[in-house]
């Protein structure tokens, strides 16, 4: 017996130093996924409609104090003996902890009465949030390729079945299952492609990866190979061009919640990976993989923007924008540098409010009209509904990067850090695709505030006698306070960092030097 503890003893795989303080941000999320499922199996619809996106707030806000607490402190999580640990918990995977955070909490207070929890059941919906979001944070913390396919599958299995929680419509149910395959497809490429990137490194944890890369196989044609096929997963996962054929259909059909939320935190999370990927394990590749890139940005930025110039549905339309605004965001990692990853980091944050405060009103106009997200339904509300006019018209102005807002000061962040880096040329790609996606951002602003509204012609009858818009939400006929609260939010916070950008812009300066390797 002694000799077989002997032998177990020496076969055991040492346990792994967990720091909980700088884990904790993960078990708020993890844990509040828990906590928010149990309450939702309470009976009593007081407690499943009101207490449940209660809690699941709470969690979002209880992550995002926590990652203020542990700013400054960066730590390796999960650490075991000639490792540097599975994750990091540092200024990156902080910053982008909080963009996930406050989309978060925007996607509960926009849900809080719509149709999807309702049908989907409460406590279900807000955990597979929360875990999807925690997937989030674990995929931007990963230093292991390990990690990384975990946190990846953590966050997309969740958003494959929000995305169809709409059970009653035909159109949710297909974009459930349009995710599902593409979301598939793009995660056996990634896999296979992190598998290649390991058979030439021998290593699966970066710091390995990067010494092996800044040795003899930064050309090997498996290395190479592998880079390719990681930058395929991504692009399928950050909408990246040829690999975004998914994303209109997709965002059209889920619920237009998750469709903000997917819109932003995914997109913060697949870029946060790709920054500690290519421009820490894969630094040294980066002659190879950057001009690739670049070309791979410049498609995405043409093909998003034409394909946004002909769509009447506000939801396509912010697809297609969406497109194009990945290969803005690529071009902050081509430069592979802290300006670079400033730019980035900076960009997804104003990115994300200035989709919550469009999407938040596509989201009121919805239910007080009955015409969906078709453009004719925010027609006229400059007149009608100025409180949810001025924040899309923000938003719009700002996506297109006009002076005085965020998008603005993203943009031009990003244009100084191409042209530091030697990539002037993708600059000016980045400056006339803002000026062709004034074709369509102007579109939606002309019909907020120069056409009429648009009244559809059916009318129905309600219980009590008055008549209402046919399709319309009627507990909605008042806008609810919580979606003009995100709007207006939203909205004013995009003209705040276009006015005072230098907060937001220290922080990800100092997120851009916590990848030391730089």
């Amino acid at each position: 017996m002694t000799h077989l503890a002997s032998i177990l003893a020496a076969t055991t795989p040492p346990r792994p130093t967990i720091d909980w303080a700088g884990f904790s941000p993960f078990i708020a999320l993890l844990g509040g996924s828990l906590i928010v499922l149990m309450a939702g199996l309470l009976r009593g619809r007081a407690v499943r409609e009101q207490v449940v996106p209660f809690l699941a707030i709470v969690a979002f806000a209880a992550a995002f104090g926590l990652g203020v607490w542990q700013w400054g402190d960066p730590v390796d999580l999960f650490v075991a003996k000639g490792s540097q640990g599975s994750m990091r918990l540092d200024e990156l995977s902080i910053m982008v902890l909080w963009i996930v955070c406050v989309a978060g909490i925007a996607t509960v207070l926009l849900s809080w009465r719509a149709l999807a929890p309702r049908e989907a059941s409460h406590g279900e919906y807000y955990a597979m949030l929360l875990i999807s979001a925690a997937g989030m944070v674990v995929l931007a913390a990963a230093q292991n390729l390990v990690t990384v396919f975990l946190g990846l599958e953590l966050l997309s299995v969740p958003l494959y079945v929000l995305c169809a929680t709409e059970m009653r419509r035909e159109r949710s149910l297909e974009s459930g299952l349009k995710y599902l395959i593409v979301g598939s497809l793009g995660s056996a490429v990634f896999l296979y492609g992190l598998a290649f990137i390991y058979g030439a490194a021998g290593d699966t944890d970066f710091r390995g990866i990067a010494a092996a890369v800044n040795g003899d196989i930064a050309h090997d044609g498996l290395l190479l190979t592998g880079i390719a096929l990681t930058i395929v997963g991504l692009g399928f996962k950050s909408s990246v061009a040829p690999f975004h054929q998914w994303t209109p259909d997709v965002y059209e059909g889920a619920p237009t919640p998750i469709t903000a939320f997917m819109a932003v935190a995914t997109k913060a999370a697949a870029f946060g990976v790709a920054l500690r990927l290519l421009d820490v394990a894969l630094i040294d590749a980066h002659r190879d993989w950057g001009p690739a890139l670049a070309a791979l940005a410049t498609v995405t930025i043409v093909v998003g923007n034409v394909g946004a110039i002909g769509q009447s549905s506000l939801k396509r339309l912010l697809a297609w924008s969406s497109v194009a605004q990945a290969g803005y965001l690529l071009a902050g990692v081509i430069v592979a540098s802290s300006t670079g990853i400033k730019a980035t980091l900076f960009y997804l944050a104003v990115y994300c409010i200035m989709n919550l405060a469009a999407f938040a009103t596509i989201i009121a106009r919805e239910r007080e009209t009955g015409l969906g997200d078709d453009i004719s339904a925010v027609a006229g509300t400059g007149v009608t509904r100025p409180l949810l006019a001025w924040p899309l018209t923000i938003a719009m102005l700002s996506l297109a990067g006009m002076p005085a807002t965020a998008g603005f000061i993203g943009k031009f962040t990003l244009i100084e850090a191409t042209a530091d880096g030697g990539y002037t040329w993708l600059g000016i790609v980045i400056v006339i695709g803002s000026m062709i996606s004034l074709v369509y951002y102007l579109r939606v602003v002309a019909a907020v505030w120069m056409r009429p509204a648009v009244t559809p012609a059916a009318e129905v009858v309600a219980a009590d006698g008055t008549p209402r818009l046919a399709g319309a939400d009627p507990a909605a006929e008042a806008v609810h306070w919580e979606v003009v609260l995100v709007a207006v939010l939203a909205g004013a916070a995009t003209l705040v960092l276009g006015i005072i950008p230098s907060p937001l812009l220290n922080l990800a300066a100092d997120a851009g030097r916590s990848l030391g390797l730089l």
